[in-house]
């Protein structure tokens, strides 16, 4: 899956009024607003997107398995709003306005777990939705023992698990619901992949 942007800057979602706009704080974050197809068809705030208002919106993971079929995770930090606390996909992040879901990867991957020199592994595309947000989710794997260093300020830690370890602990409010539900997508491709 590829973003499309449109030539010109896209419109923001929701469109600014006169009141919305004397009172709009400044803005650091947007992202794309898209179609399923990955056709960008606005830009908004993180805030927005996180609002309830549940505009789709591009994130990625990625799935780290080492050749003794270990899967990394990390534990998302108890300042999170969302799932604080709970063991997640090794990589998670919203792709940037403007940024290809290749250059959100490589960002995420450098920012959260100190992981730079790899070579990402497109395995799927689906919607995700919960109470407050539908994301498009970019599924990558990455192959390979690493050194990788958390950012203590994204994450409280990281580990690698066995299959095993994380076959006993679904369904047991230890993961994400959608690790666990993404896991269980995935699971014979990333063995597939060793």
């Amino acid at each position: 899956m590829e973003l499309i942007y449109p030539y010109d800057i896209a419109p923001m979602i929701p469109l600014p009024t006169a009141e919305t706009s004397l009172n709009r704080p400044t803005v650091s974050e947007w992202f794309p607003v898209v179609e399923p197809s990955g056709m960008v068809v606005g830009r908004s705030t993180r805030e927005y997107c996180h609002s309830g208002a549940k505009p789709l919106h591009p994130v990625i993971h990625i799935h780290i398995i080492d050749r003794f079929s270990r899967i990394y995770l990390q534990k998302r930090s108890m300042r999170k709003k969302i799932q604080p606390g709970k063991w997640d996909t090794a990589v998670g992040g919203h792709v940037s306005y403007g940024e290809t879901i290749l250059e959100a990867v490589y960002r995420e991957a450098s920012e959260e777990i100190g992981l730079m020199a790899f070579n990402p592994i497109a395995i799927m595309s689906y919607e995700f939705e919960s109470e407050i947000e539908r994301e498009l989710v970019n599924i990558f794997a990455a192959v390979g023992t690493f050194d990788l260093r958390p950012d203590l300020d994204e994450v409280d830690e990281g580990k690698w698990w066995d299959i095993a370890e994380i076959d006993a602990s679904i369904g047991k409010g230890v993961f994400t619901p959608n690790f666990e539900s993404e896991f269980q997508m995935i699971r014979n491709q990333l063995l597939a992949l060793l």
